[in-house]
């Protein structure tokens, strides 16, 4: 690990995956990195990973679809480190099922997590970015937020509404300062993609690693004052759509 610096990153969904995987490559370039996640034990583990090889790392266990954590874990944040620069909004959940079949219940709750708690995670951290006239919110959605398809329409609905959502932060966000970013994976190697649609693309297409998509949060991050990396469309090399 590199020498901290005093910078600070925010990562949501940050026990596993995309979130883990980009702890590690923020806290790999000295950054201080806040994960964050519903389950504790997940979080420890990275957070303890990250400290034992030198990094900066603090597990939060927070659930983004209850706002009055996010304040917490905002106010927390600055109380600490005395500023946050990036905030990456990755905590997601998955469906896959048919629309006439498909359990009411869980598609509450894929609109709640994917949807509402990603508006209460920006909605906690965008004052305090105001008052500081600076920082970057990255959004994981998915290429699914830019495409429909046969299988997965309350996933694919919710993904729409963080793209919409994301556009409409950038217009607001941007004159004051702020940058906003939309990372839009295809087929991941997460838990998302133990499904049938996901094992029959994997017949023919090699799934992108967490990894993969950690370096372009990085490097959308790492652009110079001057220069927002507003979206950027991640695909293994055999993925059509």
């Amino acid at each position: 690990m590199k020498k901290t610096i005093n910078k600070v990153a925010v990562i949501t969904g940050g026990g596993t995956g995309i979130g883990a995987a980009t702890a590690e490559e923020l806290a790999g370039i000295g950054m201080n990195v806040v994960v964050v996640g519903r389950r504790p034990e997940p979080l420890k583990k990275v957070a303890s990973r990250i400290n034992s090889k030198g990094g900066s790392a603090i597990a939060h266990p927070a659930d983004i679809s209850i706002f009055n954590d996010m304040e917490k874990l905002s106010k927390t944040t600055v109380e600490k480190f005395g500023h946050v620069d990036l905030v990456v909004a990755n905590a997601s959940v998955h469906d896959q099922s048919s629309i006439d079949s498909g359990d009411p219940e869980w598609w509450k709750t894929v609109i709640l997590i994917n949807v509402v708690g990603l508006l209460y995670t920006v909605r906690a951290f965008l004052p305090q970015m105001y008052l500081q006239g600076k920082g970057h919110i990255i959004i994981v959605s998915s290429l699914s937020g830019r495409i429909t398809y046969v299988g997965e329409p309350v996933y694919i609905t919710s993904k729409h509404a963080q793209v919409a959502f994301t556009e409409c932060l950038r217009q607001e966000a941007i004159p004051k300062g702020i940058k906003v970013t939309i990372i839009e994976p295809g087929l991941v190697e997460t838990p998302f993609i133990d499904n049938p649609l996901a094992q029959e693309l994997k017949k023919t297409v090699s799934p992108l690693d967490p990894e993969d998509v950690a370096r372009a949060i990085r490097f959308a991050f790492e652009q110079p004052p001057n220069c927002t990396i507003y979206e950027l469309s991640l695909r293994p090399i055999k993925q059509l759509l």
